[in-house]
């Protein structure tokens, strides 16, 4: 059967059921496979498997050329060409691709080496600040916005911000872990969230890799390290010795032990080298933010702005820093009070420059170790810390320093710990009493503010040394010197005038000076210069605070409220931008610094009664005044000093009670104080930001 249908379908089909050959594509396809194909063939289809045709069977017949197997086919028999697919779309894209990444690469290459990525950090500032700003302004509220709002309400609203301003500062190091730190400085009044974000600010940031050290030096000198300190790293006879490796690292530069072939040994200080290359743009980006808050917050903030960056900007002088320090150097040592209680590092000017700072090196104890400086001494009666009054230290082993370069050259620790008067177990210190640590301080910016008019502004306890003199009391040693303010005669004259003011209660002077600072609000800039409620006011603004908070009202709605208030109360200090003295921005920071010293100490001395006497004193033996005030200031300091008696009886109440165990000092118990009328303005004071 299946021959018969082969031989069936090997005959041609008719006629009628042919396909011709046409001027058709299908006929060029129909040649093609001619060309190609074996001989005709005939298809049969049987009829059971196909639709009947109208005759007996229906015959399809494929008309091909002979078969011709090495002949290609004729261009002809291929048909017209298709056009090419252009991808036009895509390769616009593509192009537009890579202009863009071209451009992006450059711009970060150049900001990368010639800016420090000042213009990314900046960038990253924009971004974080506006997203804070925008938080704050949709959900700082009594009652959380649906859908948007925050579900803890005010508190994680302030915690998630510090974190963002917190990881923003640490990322972006230089200036603005400075500005971070005078933050951190303030946060005392800011909420507990930030509080504790800030707190740790002052850990050490890290520090450069040597090459770096050694070519900022090379640019500011021409010279190598070797050449310029006279030193040698592989243990040369006759040449000084240096560690590569930083004592400590801040944000803007790092410290280096050295001691020279003279025999003295130096703290050098240098500067980082990205920060000459960041200021800038850190500092535009500063004054963009704070522009834009200003204006979104409706606070008089700005115009502060200018004035701090103009002290920013001279901290990043080091040859400023020399100015300073050899000023204070002088005013101290012409000063019979201070002379010989405090200590100020001599700068060498010949090793020294725009970002190397070349000073005196300083063995003693960083006032945050009480422990230290309390502990028995095991120096040795009627000896000293090593270096008191600026003798030399005891020379170290120099041919085993150099024995040791020889063998190991990348040695780090080369500096002698002079321990000795630890004792044999290191269990002893300094054996110095607080109080009389306290009191110098206190004495020292007291007469910085109120008779020099040459103010330290950042005297925290990384930057005050003590050191044991030779009859039991301490030396205190104050260093970092870039961030400093200059008042007018006129201004420091007044400031004295107020403060005296404020310790007898003189509302009538309290008004007029501060009229004409143009502040508003009095008892509230009080208050706040005096660290502690002011109670001879008229309490006009805490009882409108208090008045308007309503029991009714849930804690949420409260706290919102008495913000509200308070940030009334900053428009009313600052009511007059152009009259506004802006040396009180860093004044208050000295002060605040110097309470929270004392706070730490255990308010062993009266601080405010201290002040109030160097303001009083201040007045009469002020040079610029005429003679005829001068004896009548005398006269007013006499009955003023009658005055101060009564807050001598409270502190030695206070005194008594905590050498009693009954209480805490008079430090302890204003800031407590201070804290319960802070909490009706919406503010938790918290103190514990300065330990560390």
């Amino acid at each position: 059967m299946w021959r018969q249908h082969l031989a069936s379908a090997r005959r041609p089909l008719s006629s009628s059921t042919s396909l011709t050959t046409s001027p058709s594509p299908l006929r060029r396809y129909a040649s093609n496979i001619a060309i190609c194909s074996p001989p005709p063939l005939s298809l049969h289809i049987p009829a059971k498997t196909a639709r009947k045709p109208p005759s007996s069977t229906r015959r399809i017949i494929i008309h091909t050329a002979p078969f011709e197997p090495l002949r290609p086919p004729p261009p002809s028999a291929l048909g017209d060409p298709r056009p090419a697919r252009s991808f036009r779309r895509t390769r616009r894209w593509l192009r537009r691709l890579i202009i863009v990444s071209s451009l992006l690469g450059t711009g970060y290459l150049i900001d990368r080496y010639l800016y420090a990525s000042g213009i990314a950090r900046s960038l990253r500032t924009f971004g974080t600040g506006l997203l804070v700003a925008a938080d704050y302004k949709l959900n700082f509220r009594p009652e959380p916005l649906p859908l948007i709002g925050a579900k803890g309400g005010i508190p994680e609203l302030h915690r998630r911000s510090a974190e963002r301003l917190f990881v923003l500062l640490r990322q972006n190091g230089g200036l603005y872990l400075k500005i971070g730190q005078a933050i951190a400085m303030q946060s005392a009044v800011l909420p507990p969230e930030f509080q504790r974000m800030f707190a740790r600010m002052f850990d050490d940031a890290p520090q450069d890799e040597w090459e770096a050290v050694e070519r900022v030096i090379m640019e500011d000198f021409g010279k190598s390290v070797e050449e310029v300190f006279g030193v040698s790293f592989a243990g040369a006879e006759g040449k000084g010795v240096m560690e590569r490796t930083a004592r400590a690292s801040a944000s803007v530069a790092q410290v280096h032990w050295a001691r020279l072939p003279d025999g003295r040994e130096v703290a050098v200080k240098i500067q980082k080298p990205e920060i000459k290359k960041q200021i800038w743009w850190d500092l535009w980006a500063f004054k963009v933010v704070a522009k834009v808050y200003s204006w979104w917050f409706d606070l008089p903030l700005y115009q502060l702005v200018p004035f701090i960056t103009e002290r920013l900007m001279l901290e990043t002088d080091f040859e400023n820093e020399a100015k300073n320090s050899e000023i204070m150097r002088d005013l101290i040592n012409k000063e019979p009070s201070l002379r010989g209680r405090v200590y100020i590092p001599p700068v060498y000017p010949e090793l020294s420059s725009k970002r190397v700072l070349t000073t005196e090196w300083i063995e003693g104890v960083r006032l945050w170790d009480k422990e230290a400086l309390t502990r028995p001494w095991y120096g040795g009666y009627g000896n000293g810390s090593p270096g008191v009054h600026g003798t030399l230290l005891p020379a170290p082993d120099m041919e085993a320093i150099r024995r040791e370069l020889r063998e190991n050259p990348h040695s780090q620790k080369l500096k002698p710990e002079r321990t000795e008067w630890k004792g044999r177990r290191g269990r002893g210190g300094l054996g110095v009493s607080t109080k009389d640590v306290m009191t110098t301080m206190i004495d020292l910016f007291s007469a910085q503010i109120f008779k020099w008019g040459v103010v330290h502004c950042d005297p925290h306890p990384g930057n005050i040394f003590i050191r044991r003199l030779p009859n039991g009391k301490p030396e205190i040693v104050l260093i970092d010197h870039g961030l400093y303010i200059y008042m007018s005669d006129k201004f420091r004259h007044e400031y004295s005038l107020f403060w005296k003011a404020l310790m007898t209660f003189d509302n009538q002077k309290i008004a007029e000076i501060t009229r004409e600072w143009g502040i508003k609000a009095a008892d509230l800039f009080a208050s706040a210069t005096l660290m502690r409620p002011y109670e001879g006011g008229t309490q006009q603004l805490q009882e409108e605070i208090v008045g308007a908070l309503d029991d009714q009202k849930t804690a949420s709605q409260r706290h919102y409220e008495m913000q509200q208030r308070m940030k009334q109360g900053i428009r009313d200090v600052l009511a007059d931008e152009d009259k506004w003295p802006k040396e009180l921005i860093f004044i208050g920071r000295n002060m605040r610094i110097v309470q929270g010293n004392n706070a730490f100490m255990g308010s062993p001395v009266n601080r405010i009664k201290m002040m109030g006497e160097w303001a009083s004193r201040s007045l009469y033996q002020d040079p610029n005044l005429p003679l005829r005030q001068r004896v009548a200031n005398i006269w007013n300091h006499l009955v003023f000093k009658m005055v101060l008696i009564m807050s001598d009886v409270a502190f030695y109440f206070f005194w008594l009670k905590q050498l009693l165990g009954r209480g805490r000092g008079m430090e302890d118990e204003v800031e407590e104080r201070l804290k319960s009328v802070a909490r009706e303005f919406g503010v938790e004071l918290q103190h514990d930001v300065f330990e560390g």
